[in-house]
């Protein structure tokens, strides 16, 4: 990596960024196809799923704000720990359920656990490493999860192949499993939280000094503009490629072409971001940059509309590779800003409004694309190169508003007792 001082570890960083991979492992065995798996574990439709997921979702977000206060109380590591519990338990139980109550209820606790756990793992990561070292360890944890949820969905894929659709319910259970080496692989992680910390959040600050941060709202906003930028490839690529009149297989590229540079490059380009000094503001917002730029190659494709499958193709794949590499760099940087940027005491309650902006455009993001792309092919496109430019603008606004530790990333510092 050089000589910028990367090289070395955190305290229990080797088991945390197992339990990363592990998690992403389970993570990738369902959420790629999240509704023809709940739909032959649970026999129920596909509409009745579909329903209760989003309403679960939009539960899930009621929740956010106690998840912040309990991180506050007892620490990001227990909470993670309670999430794979959660889990584990969830996937054990979906097979077994037998009614629309039973399913609605578990996947309310299951789907909280997985909105949550993103932002959760981001303060933990605050908890362990300072400086330099947040942005490259929030990197490696993104990227080996990443691979993770690859290698899910290729292990997925054969149990369904072999066994067919029964392989789903061996899915559930493999999925339990892997939340429960996940879980175990934290227990030996050990967190340095500040000082007086525990007694601060006892103290009656709560959510109101969160919401008198207008700096950190700002932040929030910008956050929303590009969480919406990352639903983009879940929901409106595959109905872009449809609409193009492109076989189906372009999503499926499209999805590996994302989560294989993700796992490949994302260590490497994280690297490139920290050791050309730029603040977590500007790179946050070159991210939204590079998210502005990929998207307005879609716009192109969508007014060009090849004939060529090949053409067609290509054009796609160049576009998510923009649009991945805009990932990339704005990852890292923007999750570190974000936890930084709030106060050691309260810092759960800080990361579970931030948590909201992404909750909140993954709720929207379907109803919105759809609406827009039926107007006109290329109007979503539109709409999201300005979304990101706003976010990049109101990046590089709040910039002198926050705080000075949190936009310019100190050397990287290394810790005694990191784990063999």
């Amino acid at each position: 990596m050089g000589g910028d001082g990367e090289r070395g570890r955190v305290a229990g960083e080797r088991r945390l960024t197992a339990s990363a991979v592990v998690n992403g492992v389970g993570s990738g065995m369902y959420i790629p196809f999240s509704l023809v798996f709940f739909h032959h574990v649970t026999g129920l439709s596909y509409a009745v799923v579909g329903a209760v997921l989003t309403v679960a979702g939009l539960g899930g977000m009621a929740l956010l704000p106690f998840i912040g206060t309990a991180v506050d109380r007892y620490g990001a590591r227990r909470m993670l720990m309670t999430f794979h519990a959660v889990r584990l338990t969830g996937f054990l139980a979906y097979p077994a359920v037998d009614s629309l109550g039973a399913f609605a209820g578990v996947a309310l606790l299951t789907v909280t656990a997985d909105r949550a756990y993103a932002g959760v793992q981001a303060v933990l990561v605050g908890e362990v490493a300072r400086g330099a070292d947040r942005d490259r360890l929030q990197a490696t944890l993104r990227a080996v999860g990443n691979a993770g949820l690859g290698a899910g969905t290729l292990l997925a894929s054969l149990a369904v192949g072999l066994a067919g659709p029964g392989g789903y319910t061996y899915t559930a259970w493999a999925n339990a499993a892997s939340y429960a080496v996940a879980a175990l692989l934290l227990r030996a992680v050990r967190p340095v939280r500040e000082a007086a910390a525990g007694a601060a959040a006892d103290g009656g600050t709560g959510y109101p000094v969160v919401l008198r941060d207008r700096p950190f709202l700002v932040l929030t906003g910008a956050n929303f503009f590009n969480a919406l930028s990352y639903a983009a490839l879940s929901v409106l690529f595959p109905l872009f490629v449809v609409d193009l009149g492109g076989p189906g297989a372009l999503t499926g590229a499209a999805f590996a072409v994302n989560t294989a540079l993700c796992a490949a490059a994302g260590t490497y380009v994280g690297h490139l971001v920290r050791r050309s000094g730029a603040r977590r503001t500007r790179a946050a917002a070159l991210g939204s940059l590079l998210f502005a730029a990929g998207f307005l190659a879609q716009f192109a494709l969508a007014v060009a509309r090849p004939a060529s499958a090949g053409a067609l193709a290509t054009a796609l794949v160049a576009g998510v590779v923009v649009y991945t590499v805009g990932e990339l760099v704005h990852s890292p940087a923007a999750d570190m800003l974000a936890v930084s940027a709030a106060p050691a005491a309260v810092r759960g309650r800080y990361t579970a409004v931030y948590q909201l902006s992404w909750s909140l455009a993954k709720a929207l993001a379907p109803a919105l694309f759809t609406t827009l792309l039926a107007v006109d092919g290329r109007v979503p496109w539109i709409f999201l190169t300005g979304t990101s430019l706003v976010a990049a603008g109101l990046l590089v606004a709040v910039e002198r508003r926050l705080p000075g530790d949190a936009v310019r990333i100190a050397p990287a510092g290394r810790r005694a007792g990191a784990d063999a």
